[in-house]
């Protein structure tokens, strides 16, 4: 008598084993791999066991407690983090909460003000009221001198100028490039910061200079370049207003160079004897020797001059095509700028501008 064959039955028992093996694979995997802070929440629900009253708090908690939610964070990362602080009783309480509330997906990393003791859902309530968010942002405008940097910083943070300045003056913290000299003007990279409650003057300044080295690095400014580069994206920060003047003010500045002529910038003088007026200059600070004064020294200054952005760096690395020698802010309202290849071309514009400072006295 023939035996039954279980061989087929055996086969479809293990496709289905297989099946539901990888299947949990893919979810475990999209919990690790998802893009961004919150991305993993859409994976935990199914494998979140239902909680019991012993895994979680009642109630709104008290006291208060600061946690930092950092970048590329998972939700299960996040959720061990608030069972550290004592903000929820268990890591499933504060999960399956997370999951019940979809606006969980615009949470942002920075520093959140909780409480002690919360139940499961009244931490995710409070994560998004805005108020509990007590990290400060920081924006930093493109062409700020590092000492301009420093007053914005202690009155937008309360980080002490004391401590900004002992941080700059000590660059090897910072991760300043080689070619930087140990000097930080130029590399504190104009951005927007989230600064949280506790963060030291070394971590933010870090912050800066690494996100210098990061656009540099995007652009593919080699490091024989950065010295050059900074140095003439810093000049064209200062001196035009449109990244396609950019452009133009570093083909000028090329333009002399090649030329063997002396650059002869109001900018580079007044930022050498320390004024913030970076339009006019006296003939005192045209006579100061200093190795920004651009008057009487040729080739470049002897460092940047101002924090420069994007715009700038790019322009320095892409000047526009043209014969220009000259340029000159017309119009300090609108940026308007006059460029010229001649002399004379140049005189007719610098003649328009004395005229609007006739006109405008206060912006002297």
């Amino acid at each position: 008598m023939d035996l039954p064959d279980t061989r087929s039955k055996d086969s479809r028992r293990r496709r289905r084993i297989k099946q539901r093996r990888a299947l949990v694979a893919i979810v475990v995997a999209l919990a690790v791999l998802g893009g961004g802070t919150w991305a993993a929440w859409g994976t935990l629900g199914p494998v979140v066991a239902r909680i019991t009253e012993s895994d979680d708090w009642e109630g709104q908690g008290t006291g208060t407690v600061d946690v930092k939610v950092s970048a590329g964070d998972s939700g299960r990362a996040i959720a061990r983090t608030l069972v550290d602080a004592g903000v929820v009783k268990t890591q499933s309480a504060f999960v399956s909460a997370a999951n019940a509330q979809p606006d969980m997906a615009g949470i942002q990393p920075g520093t959140y003000r909780l409480k002690e003791h919360m139940s499961g859902a009244a931490a995710v309530a409070l994560m998004l009221d805005p108020a509990a968010k007590v990290t400060t942002k920081l924006t930093v405008p493109e062409g700020l001198t590092a000492a301009q940097v420093v007053a914005l910083v202690e009155k937008q943070t309360g980080i002490s100028a004391d401590d900004l300045n002992a941080a700059l003056a000590n660059p090897a913290a910072l991760g300043l490039p080689a070619a930087a000299n140990g000097n930080p003007e130029g590399f504190l990279f104009p951005a927007t910061y989230d600064v949280d409650p506790d963060e030291t003057a070394v971590e933010l300044l870090t912050a800066m200079v690494t996100q210098t080295n990061t656009v540099l690095g995007q652009l593919g400014v080699t490091p024989e370049q950065v010295r050059d580069v900074v140095i003439k994206a810093s000049i064209a920060q200062k001196e035009a207003r449109s990244a396609e003047d950019m452009t133009k003010v570093v083909r000028v500045l090329d333009n002399r160079l090649a030329d063997g002529m002396n650059l002869q910038l109001d900018s580079t003088v007044s930022y050498g004897v320390g004024s913030t007026n970076s339009v006019t200059t006296t003939p005192e600070q045209r006579a100061a020797d200093n190795g920004y004064n651009t008057y009487l020294h040729p080739g470049l200054p002897a460092g940047p001059i101002s924090n420069p952005g994007e715009d700038a760096l790019r322009a320095a690395l892409q000047p526009a095509e043209g014969t220009w020698l000259f340029f000159v802010t017309v119009d300090l309202a609108t940026g308007e700028t006059r460029f010229a290849t001649t002399g004379a071309e140049h005189d007719a514009n610098v003649k328009l501008f004395q005229q609007y400072l006739r006109d405008h006295p206060e912006q002297q």
